[in-house]
C-alpha cells in the first residue's frame, strides 16, 4: 500500500511538472487557446500553485493572455505577496467579476491583509449589501472569530418542526454553497441549538426541531481568537458553530473548512517560528526574507558569543589537553538536539492546551528522566569513544559525565523555558529556541571543560 502511494505521489509530481512546462510554452508562444485548455479545467488551488511556481515576468504575460481566468477562488488560494501583484494587474471590471461570487468570509480573508488602495478596489467591486457586510466583518478584531465567520447563515425559529424547516429551505432562491446545520434561534435572535441536515432529512415532518438538536452545539463569541476557535473545533469535533455578538445575538457561522485552515496555519506558524524564519514563504522577495531572518540570526550570534566566553575561561585547559577541543562539539550538539526535542514537544503541547499548570511538573519530570536515560546510554558510548580514540579512560569519563549533565539540563530547559515565556505573554515558539540553545551550550561547555580542568590537571 505504501509503495502504491509513493508511486501515485511520484506520478502526480511528474504530471505537475509537465503541466508547468506546458503552461510556460503556451505563454512564450502566446498560445491563448492552448492556455485556456490547460488552465480552465484546473481546480483553483492547482491554478494558484502553478502561478506561484512561475517567474514574475511569465506570470504577468500569462494574466494578459488568460483574460477572465482569474476568479475569487484562485485569488483566495494564492500566497499573499503574489495575490497583491495579481490584484494590481486586474482592472475594476475583472476584479468585480473575480470576487462577485465569493462568500463573505472568503472576501474578508482576501482583503484584510491588502494595502488600502487594493482593499478599496475590491470593496467598490462588491454590491452595496455585500460591501456593508464585509465592512462590518472587517470592524471585528484581527484574527478573531468575527473575521473568520461567514455571514450567510441558515436559521429557523426554535418552535418550528421538521416540515416547516424543509419547506422554508425549498423556498429559498439562494443558500450558502456549504452549510451543515440549521441554527435555531429564539425571538431575540439568540442561538439555542442546531439541527444537522442528516437529521432534518431523516425525521418525520411533524417532529419539532428541538427534539433533534445535536449535543455538540457550542456558541463562539465574535471576539474569540481564531486559534481558540480552531482548538474548539478540533477538541469537540465540531462541523459548524454559530458566532454571537456582545448581546449574544447570532451574527454569523464558522464552518469546519475555515477552522481547519486556521489550525493548519497555527501548526505551520509554530514550525516556522521554531526555526526563526517567522511567516516567510518561497514567494517572498530576497530583501524581505533578509529582514525577517536577520534578527534571529543576530540573537544566535549573541548566544554563540556567550558560549565562546565560557570556552575562553578554560583556554589553558584546552591548550594542555588538545583532545578537549576535538570533543567539545559533541557535548554541545547532543545537548542542543535534546533541548530542541523537548522544546518542540512543549511548544506543541502549550498550543494544544495539553500542557497546563496542573501537569507541568509531571511533564518536566518526564523530560528530565528522558534526558537522564538517554544521557546514560550515550555516556557509555562516548566513554568508549574517549578511551579508544585518545587512549584515555579519564577523558572518556569526563565526556560521559558531561553528556549526562547536559542531556538532563536540556530536558529541563526545553520544557521550563517555553512555559515561563508563555506565562510572561511571550510566544514560546518564537523566542524559546534561542534561550534553550544558550542554556545547553553554556552548561555543556562548562560541565565538560570544568570537569576536565578538575580531573585532568
Amino acid at each position: 500500500m505504501t509503495k502504491l502511494y509513493d508511486n501515485l505521489t511520484e506520478l502526480s509530481d511528474i504530471l505537475d511538472n509537465q503541466r508547468v512546462s506546458d503552461v510556460r510554452t503556451a505563454v512564450v508562444n502566446a498560445d491563448v487557446e492552448g492556455l485556456h485548455c490547460l488552465l480552465d479545467s484546473l481546480h483553483p488551488a492547482d491554478v494558484a500553485d502553478l502561478l506561484e511556481q512561475i517567474s514574475d515576468g511569465l506570470r504577468g504575460r500569462l494574466l494578459d493572455l488568460w483574460k477572465g481566468g482569474i476568479n475569487g477562488e484562485v485569488l483566495s488560494e494564492l500566497d499573499e505577496s503574489i495575490r497583491e501583484d495579481i490584484i494590481d494587474g486586474l482592472n475594476s471590471s475583472e476584479l468585480a467579476d473575480a470576487v462577485r461570487h465569493l462568500e463573505t468570509d472568503d472576501v474578508v480573508n482576501l482583503v484584510e491583509d491588502l494595502d488600502e488602495p487594493q482593499k478599496e478596489a475590491i470593496l467598490k467591486a462588491l454590491d452595496d449589501a455585500e460591501r456593508v457586510i464585509v465592512e462590518q466583518s472587517l470592524s471585528y478584531p484581527n484574527d478573531s472569530a468575527g473575521r473568520l465567520m461567514q455571514r450567510e447563515v441558515v436559521m429557523a425559529p426554535e418552535h418550528w418542526n421538521i416540515g416547516q424547516a424543509i419547506d422554508y429551505l425549498q423556498r429559498q432562491r439562494e443558500l450558502p454553497e456549504q452549510f451543515y446545520h440549521i441554527i435555531l434561534v429564539d425571538p431575540r435572535m439568540r442561538p439555542t441549538g442546531y439541527v444537522a441536515l442528516g437529521q432534518l432529512l431523516g425525521a418525520k415532518r411533524a417532529v419539532p426541531l428541538r427534539d433533534v438538536t445535536e449535543h455538540s452545539f457550542r456558541i463562539i463569541p465574535f471576539d474569540q481568537p481564531e486559534g481558540e476557535v480552531a482548538y474548539a473545533f478540533n477538541q469537540y469535533h465540531l462541523i459548524s458553530a454559530p458566532v454571537v455578538d456582545s448581546d449574544d445575538r447570532l451574527v454569523g457561522v464558522i464552518t469546519i473548512d475555515d477552522a481547519m485552515v486556521v489550525l493548519d496555519e497555527e501548526h505551520e506558524e509554530d514550525l516556522m517560528r521554531l526555526a526563526g524564519v517567522g511567516d516567510g514563504s518561497l514567494s517572498d522577495r530576497v530583501i524581505e526574507t533578509i529582514k525577517r531572518r536577520f534578527p534571529w540570526l543576530a540573537v544566535n550570534l549573541c548566544t554563540a558569543i556567550i558560549a565562546s566566553l565560557v570556552i575562553s575561561i578554560f583556554e589553558a585547559t584546552i591548550t594542555q589537553v588538545i583532545a578537549l577541543a576535538v570533543l567539545m562539539p559533541i557535548v554541545a550538539s547532543m545537548g542542543g538536539n535534546a533541548g530542541t526535542q523537548s522544546l518542540t514537544v512543549a511548544v506543541r503541547a502549550i498550543a494544544t492546551k495539553d500542557l497546563t499548570t496542573s501537569n507541568v511538573w509531571r511533564v518536566i519530570r518526564r523530560e528530565v528522566l528522558v534526558g537522564l536515560g538517554n544521557g546514560i546510554i550515550f555516556a557509555v558510548l562516548l566513554w568508549l569513544v574517549g578511551f579508544f580514540w585518545f587512549g584515555s579512560s579519564t577523558i572518556g569519563w569526563v565526556l560521559a559525565m558531561a553528556i549526562v549533565v547536559n542531556m538532563v539540563i536540556a530536558g529541563f530547559a526545553g520544557t521550563v523555558v517555553p512555559v515561563l515565556l508563555e506565562k510572561m505573554g511571550v510566544d514560546p515558539a518564537l523566542a524559546a529556541g534561542a534561550f534553550v540553545t544558550t542554556v545547553t551550550d553554556v552548561v555543556g561547555f562548562f560541565a565538560f571543560l570544568g570537569l576536565a580542568a578538575w580531573v585532568l590537571l
